[in-house]
């Protein structure tokens, strides 16, 4: 799978810009503050419909302007062509030009990895960012779960809000809202197993990787979901929650919202039981990380039997050449890899000898050459 043409309109910095992309290795070059990071931003939403890096999608948009177009020609066996149009509080998305019947499918037909500077906050930051990580990469995985966390978000608006009428001594439907805590459990105990495996999945492949690049064993992820959650099987899963739900109502009516549920996990990196973001240098934290994407990368192929493509933004200026070269050995040469640096003595040799060169300078190209 890679993406051969790009179109951008009013994204970010960029007016108006249009890109092709070679399958193999593509290298986007320039000062800091030219645009760089935008565009593997923009390849990135254009096949997830969202940001790794935004939560709100109006910040996607070109000041003064009412709404961004990303168009894009993706090649796997066939070719398909991918359009998102982001308007203030509107998404429409398309392909081949049709509007797609839901937004799963359309995030799971294109499978993208991105690094970035900000994945260290997978780390440092809140749970909250590690909950949208896990949504955003299996929804690329499973249609179904992105329809199963869209449902249980719907859910858990109306629960709450329910909390809140009864916490204000407002007359409501008991029945209904048992119904409606009956329905949160089911989407829960789904959500909660599908990311279990996935990390799961991971802890397969992250462990190896870690200490290819380290050469420290011991490497691993913990998955905590709320509500003290200690077995996956679906049905303790579904007996603990009910069980939980029934302690903490009289609290939960009290602070007015719902306490455990998938909306409260978190997960930690860890060197055998020690939490990385307690005990870990900076430089564990970020090969940790990137680990990660690259368990990712295998996961991909496995499930997509195909390629997924690469996103590296700048992630190789901070790494010493054992790292760098440990890190290439995970990426197949037929993925199709597109880089962003400063400064093209980062990247390695091998990668500058066949690359596409693309120098950006204030959003738009200085230069398509050939190493």
């Amino acid at each position: 799978m890679h993406i051969k043409h790009l179109e951008l309109q009013n994204f970010r910095n960029y007016s108006f810009f249009d890109i092709e992309f070679t399958p193999k290795v593509n290298i986007i070059y320039g000062n800091n503050g030219q645009g760089k990071t935008n565009l593997l931003e923009s390849i990135y939403v254009l096949a997830q419909t969202k940001s790794h890096r935004a939560y709100i999608d109006d910040n996607l948009i070109k000041t003064n302007e009412s709404k961004a177009v990303l168009k894009g020609t993706i090649l796997t066996d066939l070719s398909y062509n991918l359009e998102l149009s982001i308007g203030k509080s509107v998404k429409k998305a398309k392909i081949d030009g049709e509007n797609v019947k839901t937004i799963a499918s359309y995030i799971a037909k294109t499978n993208v990895i991105i690094f970035s500077s900000e994945d260290l906050d997978l780390i440092k930051g809140g749970p909250a960012g590690r909950r949208k990580y896990l949504n955003l990469e299996i929804s690329q995985l499973s249609a179904n779960y992105y329809s199963a966390l869209s449902d249980f978000n719907k859910l858990l608006k109306m629960r709450n809000d329910y909390l809140k009428k009864i916490n204000n001594n407002e007359i409501v439907d008991q029945n209904y809202f048992q119904i409606l805590t009956d329905y949160l459990i089911n989407k829960s105990v789904f959500l909660i197993q599908m990311r279990h495996t996935f990390v799961e999945k991971l802890n397969e492949y992250i462990s190896k990787i870690f200490e290819d690049i380290t050469q420290i064993p011991g490497f691993n992820l913990k998955y905590k979901p709320s509500g003290g959650i200690d077995s996956f099987d679906k049905n303790d899963i579904k007996a603990t929650l009910e069980k939980r739900f029934k302690e903490n109502y009289e609290k939960e009516v009290i602070l007015k919202t719902t306490i455990s549920g998938p909306h409260r996990d978190d997960f930690s990196f860890n060197i055998e039981e020690d939490d990385l973001r307690e005990f870990g240098s900076q430089g564990q934290q970020k090969v940790a990380v990137i680990a990660l994407k690259l368990s990712e990368i295998e996961i991909f192929k496995d499930y997509k039997k195909q390629n997924p493509i690469i996103l590296l933004d700048d992630v190789f200026s901070d790494l010493d050449n054992i790292k760098k070269n440990n890190l290439l050995k995970h990426i197949d040469d037929k993925m199709q890899v597109i880089i962003t640096t400063t400064d093209l003595k980062t990247i390695n040799k091998q990668l500058l000898e066949n690359a596409n060169l693309i120098h950006i300078d204030k959003g738009k190209i200085l230069e398509n050459e050939v190493a």
